[in-house]
Order: structure tokens, then sequence, then C-alpha cells
């Protein structure tokens, strides 16, 4: 399985997004993280549409968390960004060839197509089961307990610092 570029951006940004204490402007997360300031909005719309943030307008505007990082979900994230699309589609190969199964034979998928369905469900259900808060968590055990409170400092705007979402 393959997941876009956007999924990982945007699984940083939802991080980052934990620490702000106001909303945080596109153009400095995708600063943060030196990525396409182009390609980063499409992710954030994304998101925003999901329901995961949030845009704020305004001088002061950007983006933030619309609930708690304890209740957004890796696979949240994942599906806003890339969809609900199962990892695997069978096209019934069985049912072509030489040697093909007839249709009315095949009322059931085939062990192929359940062993793909099964993995498919347990990815989903272990991304489920880690927040937000966990990867958060988790960027503090690695990095030590200062590293999102520096992210924090960092994005809060000086003076004249302020831009739209």
């Amino acid at each position: 399985m393959k997941l876009s570029g956007g999924v990982e951006w945007a699984l940083h940004c939802c991080v980052v997004l934990t620490t702000a204490t106001e909303p945080v402007p596109a153009a400095r997360l995708a600063e943060l993280h030196d990525v396409s300031p182009s390609y980063l909005a499409k992710q954030l719309q994304a998101l925003s549409r999901a329901g995961l943030i949030a845009a704020v307008q305004g001088k002061a505007g950007g983006y933030t968390l619309t609930r708690g990082p304890d209740l957004i979900t890796i696979l949240d994230v994942v599906t806003a960004v890339d969809g609900t699309q199962p990892t695997f589609v069978c096209t019934e190969i069985r049912q072509r060839g030489p040697l093909a199964t007839p249709p009315q034979d095949c009322t059931r998928p085939c062990p192929i197509a359940r062993a793909m369905a099964s993995a498919d469900a347990a990815w989903r259900a272990a991304l489920q089961a880690v927040s937000i808060a966990d990867l958060a968590s988790g960027v503090d055990h690695d990095h030590g307990p200062t590293a999102l409170a520096s992210i924090r400092t960092w994005l809060t705007p000086n003076d004249g610092d302020a831009t739209i979402a």
C-alpha cells in the first residue's frame, strides 16, 4: 500500500497544531516544514473539508484543530487526504481466461480478496487506534519535552507577522 505524501504533511501539521494557542497561517506551516505552500494548502483544505481543522479568516487567521487531538486519529487524516477507498480492489481475474470460473460460481470473494480485505481492516484498525495526541506525545518522548514547546514559540507570530489562512 502506498499513501500520498500529503498524508505525511497533514499528520505533521495536525501534530504541530496541538501546540498552537492561536490560528496558524498555512504559510507558517509550510515554512516550518520547508514544503510547497500550494501543495500543503491542498492538504489543509482536505483536512478542513473533513472537519478536522478549521480555517480562521482575517489578519490573525490560520488553522486550528476542531477538536481535541485525542479525538482525531491517524485514520481520520488518511481518509481526509487520500479518501476511503480500500487498499485492494478485486477485479475478479478468476472469471477470465481459458479456465474462467463462471460468475454464478463466484458468490463469495476468493481467498486472495478475503486475505486482502482482512489486511485492510487490520491496517485501518491500527490507524484508528492512534490519535494525534499519541503522535504529539511521541514527539515529546523522542525529542524531549521542549520539542513541541519550541515549535509553539516559533509559531507564535511577532507583531506584523500575522497573515491570513
